[in-house]
């Protein structure tokens, strides 16, 4: 038999294994994110609890204002919140080419905690982040064709962006924005100051609002701008939200953007439109 033919047949093979694994449902990463989701995120109390004015007759003039514009008063108090995003565009940093995303979000209240599932398809080939913030600690992994780890941060440095990536996520969690961990400062009729302590940690930011009552943005200087190979710099950060709609009584902002502002010009590296948000899910 033609030696040549033998070396094609066997590359044909192994090129038809690897396209079967890719395409395989099961994913070590999804595994492991499922597990943690369901031991930790998946809350089996029951709501009790509505939210009530006295609950945020605390808050500043426009953290109130949310509230009664969202329309939470009188709604339960969530416990978990899932969101899911699709067709992000994501950048890994300056310079880098974007690429599409789906995020999947998982947040608790009881303590600062959330965990995403990043997943993204490249000439054929699967990849899978890992985001989780748990008992304190921070990491981020990223993995290639379901096998090899090309980043895995985690640190100080991680444990103190992913607290304050919860703070940003408070109030479209609003029950997380009236624990003791949280404390509020009133700046002035459309901006507030949060400040987040837990685990020994503390970061703080300062939330914007429109005059309709909408949350529009945080930003925070606690984050730094972490590149894959682990070296990271002090950078502004902000989130921006938007396009609320209303559902079931609530309005909840359906658009999400990440943006590193760089001395040399604004970096919007994650792009989320049409997020939705779902409270105390079942799954």
């Amino acid at each position: 038999m033609n030696k040549s033919f033998i070396v094609v047949a066997v590359l044909y093979c192994l090129l038809l294994i690897i396209v079967v694994f890719f395409n395989m449902s099961y994913s070590k990463t999804l595994t492991n994110f499922n597990l943690i989701k369901d031991s930790i995120f998946m809350s089996k109390a029951k709501k009790s609890e509505i939210f009530t004015q006295k609950d945020i007759s605390h808050l500043p003039f426009p953290v109130k204002r949310y509230f009664y514009y969202c329309g939470y008063i009188g709604t339960p108090k969530m416990l978990t919140m899932k969101a899911v995003y699709k067709d992000v565009e994501f950048l890994f940093g300056k310079g880098k080419s974007a690429v599409t995303i789906d995020y999947l979000q998982y947040n608790t209240v009881k303590e600062p905690a959330r965990i995403a599932y990043i997943y993204s398809l490249k000439n054929g080939i699967p990849f899978e982040g890992l985001d989780s913030y748990i008992a304190g600690k921070g990491s981020m992994k990223g993995i290639l064709a379901k096998l090899f780890t090309l980043f895995n941060q985690t640190g100080e440095t991680m444990d103190k962006a992913s607290l304050v990536t919860f703070l940003s996520e408070c109030l479209i969690i609003p029950n997380a924005a009236l624990q003791d961990y949280i404390s509020w400062e009133e700046i002035d009729a459309l901006h507030a100051k949060a400040t987040i302590n837990y685990y020994g940690r503390e970061a703080e930011g300062i939330f914007t609002f429109n005059e309709k009552g909408e949350m529009i943005s945080f930003t925070t200087n606690d984050r730094e701008a972490t590149a894959t190979d682990g070296t990271g710099e002090k950078v502004k950060w902000s989130t921006v939200f938007g396009e609320y709609e209303e559902a079931e009584g609530i309005k909840k902002p359906t658009k999400f953007q990440a943006i590193w502002h760089y001395d040399d010009g604004d970096l919007l590296y994650f792009d989320g439109q049409g997020v939705v948000l779902e409270y105390d899910p079942d799954e």
